[in-house]
């Protein structure tokens, strides 16, 4: 098992340097951004037009530092009712599907999309708990008529490649928990697409990642280690917390998540918060200390002994450094390894 991190915190460095600081932390792997949501800032644009050259430069930079790339990253919205933000993250998975192939790397992050309500919609719509029949029609659409035949060309560009497609269980996605993943892959006759364990976004839902893990078994092709703490607020207004705020385009430091659309500013007093790997709690009061990653560590290694597992740093309270080496350290120590200084 292989431990590495996500490279997009480190965006303002430059690859080699970004390499380096994991290796120096006792990390082994990386998962590298292509597109999506963020640019690929860590390929360099020769290897993103297939110079046989460059990619073995490329590949060299890992090798020299003792870091295995095992995964690209091009999380996004292939399914958006704007096609301003579908096509290009659409194209983005496609072209990945190649580049993964170029280089060797048998994985790739991304997320199922989530589309409109019907044809004519201009936005996309979660129906997360369908009551109502309305929402059933909306639910029955969106499976249907578009994420269905979609990700049935991705099983098939993927199985052609040979790359596998880690499916990232994501709220405002048609596939966010486990039932989704199964019904996704049951539906689409999956060999080459399954699902990227990352437990952030099910433990906010109250889903216990071992668990998830248990029932998807062999369908878990990749992890993430994020952790999630769930503050008293959670208490009052749950974990369906609508407090988000708009960031509009121009303001300082906006995140674009394709065409006019942004990241969202985090509620004051939140119900739940992204926090580095052993600063979480879960709905129990339960702390996500060392202890508590062994055991998801354990259930990933009962599925694949191999399966990399590479932190995503979104912890708002630590800087980019402080907040990785504190995960790497929670997790090195949760593998039996020496943890880094």
């Amino acid at each position: 098992m292989r431990f590495g991190a996500y490279t997009a915190c480190l965006h303002d460095k430059p690859v080699e340097e970004a390499v380096g600081i994991l290796a120096g932390m006792g990390l082994d792997s990386a998962e590298i951004n292509s597109g999506g949501f963020l640019p690929p800032v860590h390929i360099p644009d020769a290897v993103l037009a297939g110079d046989r050259g460059a990619i073995d430069e490329y590949l060299g930079i890992f090798a020299d530092k003792g870091v295995e790339l095992t995964a690209l990253n091009c999380n996004g919205n292939p399914l958006h009712a704007d096609p301003e933000v579908s096509e290009p993250h659409a194209e983005g998975l496609r072209r990945s599907i190649a580049l993964a192939a170029a280089l060797g790397v048998k994985r790739i992050v991304t997320m199922s999309g989530l589309p409109g309500t019907d044809a004519a919609a201009t936005l996309p719509a979660w129906s997360v708990l369908p009551w109502d029949s309305t929402y059933l029609d909306a639910r029955d659409y969106q499976w249907n008529a578009v994420a269905i035949p979609f990700w049935k060309d991705i099983q098939a560009r993927a199985a052609a490649a040979d790359v596998r497609i880690a499916i990232e269980m994501h709220p405002h996605n048609v596939v966010y928990n486990p039932a989704t993943m199964l019904r996704l892959a049951e539906q689409i006759g999956a060999t080459h697409v399954g699902a990227e364990m990352d437990p952030s976004h099910l433990m906010w839902q109250g889903i216990e990642p071992v668990r998830a893990i248990e029932a998807l078994g062999e369908l878990v092709y990749n992890a993430a280690a994020k952790d999630v703490r769930i503050n008293d607020a959670a208490k009052v207004n749950g974990v369906l917390d609508d407090r988000f705020g708009r960031v509009a385009p121009d303001d300082p430091g906006a995140l674009s998540l394709g065409g006019r659309y942004t990241l969202s500013r985090w509620p004051e007093h939140s119900s739940w918060d992204f926090v580095s790997v052993g600063r979480g709690r879960d709905l129990t009061g339960r702390d996500h200390d060392a202890s508590y990653w062994r055991e998801f560590l354990q259930a990933l290694e009962r599925v694949d002994p191999d399966i990399p597992v590479n932190i995503e740093h979104e912890d708002q309270e630590l800087d980019q450094l402080e907040g990785l080496r504190f995960a790497a350290r929670t997790l090195l120590e949760a593998a039996g390894k020496v943890p880094v200084a």
